[in-house]
């Protein structure tokens, strides 16, 4: 343990912290979180992809929701559960797999915003210029879209991960539940203000793009439904961006509650657990939340599990009269 902590390459995070007597729940707990997570948003990927009728823009950008979920949980949450039963003094990383895992993190959160506001802008269109929908938003403009969104979120947080990694170490010690970009470049004693202006600028961009397109998107919307007489159009504008602003409002209480806990000393503790919430509460919620508002998406989950249980019934009655 000694020769490991005088390795510079040798790093030790804090993680949770779990009581002994809670270890087991907070591992089952885990664990049963993430394979929700990894089934649903798998199972969603699958059926899009093997229903034509749902190869359209919509469910395609679901898709990209889905994957990216899967992605920036699998980067957290089984470190998490190697860590519940290792005592803190045991916890040790690799600064390379450390940096790894600060660059998922980042990566799955801009992501998540970027792909978010292309969303916004499916919905706009779908909206507000009903006649023109399919002409605008084609399987190609998506599929554009979101490459440029994925792109975007890679390239800012590349800039981001290489401000941090150029500096040298001269702690070794990680007090949050996972890596990130703070906690790389809090290692270090050397000047931080590059790392610090660059960090919330990117930030600002980021989070502000997010926000104020989703936020005049809404509006624009809003003022469509209200100078529309049409009940119909209002019902289904309703119906298809409730599920949209569910998975943002999810996502940005995700985002802003560890940052709101970590300014108060005496909820550090909770604000740890907090800061986990944006990688396992949103990968877990998205799938039940497109599932259930998509009418579409509903229906061919029900056809799906009713399809399963029919084939079963045959493939018993069949064994039967076998038997027979």
């Amino acid at each position: 343990m000694d020769n490991q902590t005088f390795n510079a390459d040798i790093i030790l995070i804090e993680g949770l912290k779990v009581s002994p007597e809670s270890s087991v729940t907070t591992f089952v707990l885990l664990l049963l979180i993430y394979v929700f997570i990894m089934v649903s948003n798998v199972g969603l990927v699958v059926l899009i992809s093997m229903e034509r009728s749902l190869h359209e823009p919509m469910y395609l950008l679901f898709c990209n929701m889905s994957v990216n979920d899967v992605f920036g949980a699998s980067a957290i949450i089984p470190r998490l559960l190697g860590y519940v039963f290792t005592a803190f003094t045991e916890r040790y990383i690799r600064y390379v797999d450390c940096a790894v895992q600060a660059f998922c993190a980042h990566f799955h959160a801009g992501t998540s915003h970027a792909v978010l506001m292309v969303m916004a802008f499916d919905r706009y269109v779908a909206i507000c210029n009903p006649l023109r929908y399919t002409s605008i938003v084609t399987n190609r403009m998506v599929v554009k879209l979101s490459a440029g969104a994925w792109t975007v979120a890679f390239l800012l947080v590349v800039v981001l991960l290489g401000l941090s990694i150029r500096l040298t170490r001269c702690r070794r010690v990680i007090l949050n539940p996972f890596c990130d970009n703070a906690s790389l470049f809090k290692l270090s004693c050397q000047n931080l203000l590059i790392n610090h202006i660059y960090g919330l600028s990117s930030a600002v961009l980021l989070l502000g793009s997010s926000l104020g397109s989703v936020t005049l998107t809404y509006l624009r919307i809003a003022m469509v439904c209200l100078s529309s007489k049409n009940k119909v159009l209002n019902s289904k504008a309703l119906q298809t961006c409730a599920t949209h602003l569910a998975v943002y409002i999810v996502m940005l209480v995700s985002s802003f509650t560890p940052m709101i806990m970590h300014r108060r000393p005496e909820w550090a503790d909770n604000g740890k657990v907090a800061s986990v919430m944006f990688h396992v509460v949103p990968p877990a919620l998205n799938p039940l939340i497109y599932g259930l508002q998509c009418k579409e998406l509903r229906q061919k989950i029900i056809s799906v599990f009713h399809k399963n249980k029919v084939t079963g019934g045959k493939s018993v009655a069949k064994g039967q009269t076998f038997q027979k």
